[in-house]
């Protein structure tokens, strides 16, 4: 009987979930349905108190018995924030408007949306895997963690980081991509700021998770971080310099 009542929770989650999955698609071209003024003070508490997001989560599955938004919104408007701040780079970088419509959509693709779904996909496939807890008894409800809620982790977790790596970087890139050790300096310690601040978001984000055990698995990488960046400015690599010449081809 138990396995025969674990298929039918299971098909019956599965059901529940694709219409949330079209519903969010389709709200992504109806503009009025998004809740904009939300979506930045969300933006503004993932730079400032991101555990207040968090705290709005548990919110959310109590009203709406989902822990993923219903609201693209958020995404949507990151997109667009990503698109302008890689606009900027291209009028101050490149001087080639077919270059720069290339670098606008790789930009997109590879920092948030691809990347993204290949980040939350391995952490979805992790949590439900090995960091669930074991709840016996026949009468518990099993709780899965959806693959939306894992990347609305990681567009959680990216945004701090774009303001970071992307605006601030900007204002700052012509120091940063200069020669001699400051700009090796603050260039490596910028993007430890950056890198280790996405982690500690997405370590918030599933550690709110009440059937979540060993969610502190997510702030390893941050030991790594700190680990690589003695050894990158040691060895004079200067990620700024880097990514300017990957994407504008210019010998800096």
């Amino acid at each position: 009987m138990l396995p025969t009542a674990s298929r039918g929770r299971s098909s019956s989650s599965t059901s529940r979930a694709n219409p949330m999955y079209l519903q969010y698609l389709r709200r992504i071209v109806k503009w009025q349905q998004m809740d904009i003024e939300y979506t930045f003070w969300q933006m503004l508490q993932l730079c400032t108190s991101p555990k207040v997001v968090y705290q709005h989560t548990k919110y959310h599955k109590q009203t709406k018995n989902q822990w993923a938004r219903d609201d693209p919104a958020f995404v949507v408007i990151c997109s667009l924030l990503l698109a302008v701040a890689t606009l900027a780079y291209c009028a101050a970088y490149d001087h080639s408007a077919s270059h720069a419509t290339f670098v606008v959509i790789s930009v997109l693709l590879s920092h948030l949306l691809i990347t993204g779904a290949i980040l939350a996909t391995c952490c979805w496939l992790l949590t439900n895997a090995y960091l669930r807890e074991e709840t016996p008894g026949s009468h518990v409800v099993e709780q899965r963690v959806e693959w939306l809620y894992a990347f609305d982790v990681h567009c959680n977790s990216f945004f701090p980081m774009f303001v970071l790596l992307h605006v601030i970087h900007y204002f700052i890139s012509p120091l940063l991509v200069a020669h001699g050790f400051i700009p090796l300096l603050l260039s490596n310690l910028l993007f430890m700021i950056g890198a280790s601040y996405y982690h500690y978001v997405n370590f918030l984000g599933y550690d709110v998770l009440p059937f979540l055990e060993k969610t502190t698995f997510f702030l390893y990488p941050i030991g790594v971080v700190f680990v690589l960046t003695p050894i990158f400015i040691l060895i004079g690599f200067n990620p700024s310099r880097y990514f300017m010449n990957m994407y504008f081809s210019r010998n800096l």
